[in-house]
């Protein structure tokens, strides 16, 4: 089990982080245990406590709301994928059963007894469903306060058995509702963009489909570490259902804005892959979320990304998106490479994840 001791000459990270990894409990094992101060693998260098709240966080934004019934939909979402990269979606058709009843499954999986909920522990990505904490665990420089179960449910479902049996209905039920939703916004975009609605969809952005569900359980030192690291999202698109905690952050015009949960609304946001092929028109960002002492924060994030089998695929900016007034920003980019990149840890903190692949100015 992860120590508690002072840090000195004598602390091995290495050996650390493995011990916490082979318990297979995640954070949530360590609050189980009733850890009172987190283990030092997951201090971050730039404490949370002290970060200059006056310059780099404003709080008051009115994040774009954008409604799929207003007639000025496309319009809309074009604006605020180009100047935000961020937005809440409204009228998106997925019952409020639903919506509550995935959360709710995210919930029931990560509060699952250990010994059952460890069975799905695992570094084989290969996997159709696993779980654990932080999928980049040794490859960051400290890891975030959180543990996930990653679903691939397209372009093949996993096997009834694959699945919890816990959340095995809801998972199947949400992805149908977020695949509608996800060829509905990609359609949306594509106009956005003055191409055809089935433009996005013709390049295979939504033929894979990641369902994450998060679980940030409460930390006893939030000042020390993250929920969520400080990240932009691989793939094209993600569809966000998060429950009423908050925490959420994302960068814009160079400070961090909270998001407060909008009941019923989902949260949307532009992913590399889809700045990449838009020539940097829609814009990726980065967000984060803050840990927390009181409760513990679940959320469930759906990723139109492709899927690991189409590594030798090759994306280049639309054609029709380059011009002489706009020229190409990026070279060729084969998903191998960039998934590469993106395992060593590119596109975390300030860096991002489709710098090696800008053609140079």
């Amino acid at each position: 089990m992860v120590s508690n001791a002072p840090i000195g000459s004598n602390y091995d990270r290495e050996s650390e982080l493995k011990a916490f990894d082979d318990s297979k409990s995640g954070v949530k094992g360590l609050v189980d245990a009733g850890l009172t101060k987190i283990p030092r693998i997951f201090h971050h260098a730039r404490p949370i406590i002290n970060e200059p709240k006056s310059s780099t966080v404003q709080t008051q934004v009115d994040i774009p709301i954008i409604d799929l019934k207003d007639t000025k939909v496309v319009e809309n979402v074009g604006y605020a994928a180009e100047n935000w990269g961020f937005f809440h979606v409204i009228n998106h058709g997925i019952p409020k059963r639903v919506l509550d009843e995935m959360i709710d499954g995210a919930r029931g999986f990560h509060e699952m007894k250990t010994e059952e909920k460890i069975k799905y522990y695992s570094r084989d990505y290969s996997k159709k469903f696993l779980y654990a904490c932080n999928f980049q665990l040794f490859t960051v420089d400290a890891p975030s306060w959180n543990d996930t179960f990653l679903s691939v449910m397209a372009p093949k479902r996993p096997q009834s058995e694959e699945l919890p049996p816990i959340c095995r209905d809801i998972i199947n039920e949400y992805s149908d509702h977020i695949m509608k939703l996800g060829f509905t916004l990609l359609e949306l975009l594509s106009e956005a963009l003055g191409l055809k609605p089935n433009h996005l969809k013709s390049l295979g952005c939504a033929d894979g489909l990641f369902v994450l569900g998060h679980y940030c359980p409460p930390c006893p030192e939030p000042e020390l570490t993250f929920g969520v690291n400080n990240h932009t999202d691989s793939g094209f698109l993600t569809i966000l259902l998060q429950d009423s905690l908050g925490g959420l952050q994302f960068q814009h015009e160079k400070k961090w804005v909270n998001v407060s949960p909008l009941p019923g609304a989902l949260l949307v946001n532009i992913a590399d892959l889809l700045q990449l092929i838009t020539n940097d028109k829609f814009k990726s960002v980065h967000h984060r979320v803050l840990a927390n002492k009181g409760t513990p924060r679940i959320s469930v994030a759906a990723f139109l990304r492709p899927f690991h089998g189409t590594d030798s695929i090759v994306y280049r900016p639309i054609k029709e998106l380059v011009s002489e007034e706009n020229p190409c920003v990026y070279k060729d980019t084969s998903l191998d490479e960039y998934v590469r990149l993106r395992r060593n840890a590119e596109g975390i903190d300030e860096t991002s994840a489709l710098a090696p692949f800008k053609l140079d100015p």
